[in-house]
């Protein structure tokens, strides 16, 4: 009798553990997947701001740059409108090479504003850019299209903030 208690123990025991095991596998199994959630999340993250920025990030072209950076301020809270473009046109074949450029930068710039929600991230990485490839008359002239672009009774509040901001982020003193 006592033989069977013991192997109805060893049993029992053996019955307990392996529930155990399969509890515990279990929490583990939850544990990872949260892991691997917040994880995922993370990534996600990361590429979501990388994907916002990569219309501006991929910008190689000084013509491109200046006419993506005038629009975007100029335009920032509002629809482009046509006599807005055709301004931006004019501005951009002072400097650009050919119509066809002209095209393609005012094309390119209409495209990447609209991609891009956060003009300080426009003027950010496309001053970093233009500050190496322009000459001091060059960034004066660029704050000049902007201007230009942007008439005075089309100017939204932060047009003056963001033209100092670019001002000083392509290495120009900021004006009193």
């Amino acid at each position: 009798m006592h033989i069977l208690v013991m192997i109805a123990g060893v049993v029992a025991a053996g019955c307990f553990w392996w529930y155990r095991v399969q509890y515990m596998s279990k929490a583990a199994g939850e544990v990872a997947d949260a892991v691997g959630r917040v994880r995922g999340n993370m990534r996600r993250s990361a590429l979501r701001k990388k994907s916002a920025i990569s219309p501006i990030a991929a910008i190689d072209d000084p013509v491109t740059a200046a006419s993506t950076v005038v629009l975007a301020i100029a335009s920032e809270d509002m629809v482009v409108s046509e006599e807005m473009e055709k301004r931006l046109r004019d501005e951009i074949a002072v400097i650009a090479a050919s119509e066809r450029q002209v095209d393609e930068a005012v094309i390119y710039a209409k495209w990447a504003t609209s991609q891009v929600a956060d003009v300080s991230i426009v003027i950010d990485k496309i001053a970093l850019f233009l500050k190496d490839h322009l000459r001091r008359e060059e960034k004066e002239e660029l704050l000049a299209m902007a201007q230009a672009v942007a008439l005075p009774d089309e100017r939204h509040a932060m047009f003056g903030s963001r033209i100092e901001t670019l001002r000083r982020k392509l290495g120009l003193v900021i004006r009193d």
